[in-house]
């Protein structure tokens, strides 16, 4: 008997040949399935790191799991991924573990100053809404124009404070101490404002416009821990400043959630033969 050459296909090789694509598509159907994809972000949830690396702000550096993160999510960026949630998960480890190991540090020398107004809060609440809107905003153009001044950037506002970046530590405590200087002039409704402030000098991660890392929780608990009108430096930053411009105070250790033992700040003014 004649074999027809030109027959079509046995059921059995279309099923093989069917066998990849409806692979494909399952697999397709299980990376957006609901409750997969909430595992996974269970999963993130409990890993070690920022359980939302990946977002926009989290993947700005330069580092190699921030630069891996936006591929990750170019790769799909309008639709809910399992796999997109396990390679960020992946991502978000490997960050934290080189946080652990100091490697996620950043590179940059950086001076940060931290500032608040002492008592601002409970004066605002008797005064009014009016007078304390007009106090910060005077306090604000003299806190924010000594940074300026001094070549530093504003990285954030916190209320009634700033935080405040400097290539310089010298540079950070001038600024300091000019606020201090310019909030003389300051009053609104019989009060005057009293200011208090803190720099640490460290490599902070930046990450955006913002910087984190411990460095960055260093310098926000020294300028908790200062008293109002006093600037408080830590050791990091009293090293680079010159004795005869500056009045620098014996050292204390600073006892501070998220800090150092070794830490130790000192309070710093100008020297009367510098003012």
């Amino acid at each position: 008997m004649a074999v027809d050459h030109d027959s079509h296909p046995t059921d059995e090789h279309e099923a093989v040949v069917a066998r990849p694509g409806r692979v494909r598509a399952a697999a397709v159907r299980a990376d957006t399935q609901p409750r997969l994809l909430e595992l996974a972000r269970w999963l993130r949830r409990r890993l070690p790191g920022d359980d939302r690396f990946g977002d926009a702000l989290s993947t700005a550096g330069s580092e190699p799991a921030q630069v891996l993160a936006r591929g990750v999510s170019a790769l799909q960026p309008a639709r809910e991924s399992v796999a997109h949630e396990l390679g960020l998960g992946a991502l978000q480890l490997w960050q934290a573990l080189s946080e652990a190991s100091g490697r996620g540090r950043g590179t940059t020398d950086v001076a940060l100053l931290f500032t608040d107004l002492v008592g601002f809060s409970s004066w605002a609440l008797e005064a009014g809404d009016e007078p304390a809107v007009e106090l910060l905003r005077e306090a604000g153009e003299v806190v924010e124009g000594a940074v300026i001044d001094h070549r530093g950037v504003i990285v954030k506002r916190l209320g009634d404070g700033i935080m405040a970046a400097f290539l310089q530590p010298v540079q950070a405590i001038e600024a300091a101490l000019d606020s201090h200087a310019g909030l003389e002039d300051v009053e609104v409704a019989g009060h005057r404002p009293r200011m208090r402030a803190g720099v640490h000098a460290g490599r902070p991660r930046r990450i955006g416009g913002d910087y984190l890392g411990v460095d960055v929780n260093i310098a926000a608990r020294v300028g908790a821990a200062a008293g109002p009108r006093e600037l408080l430096a830590s050791e990091a930053v009293t090293e680079h400043l010159d004795r005869e411009r500056f009045r620098i105070s014996r050292s204390k250790r600073l006892k501070a959630p998220g800090t150092p033992k070794e830490l130790r700040v000192c309070r710093v003014e100008r020297q009367p033969s510098a003012q």
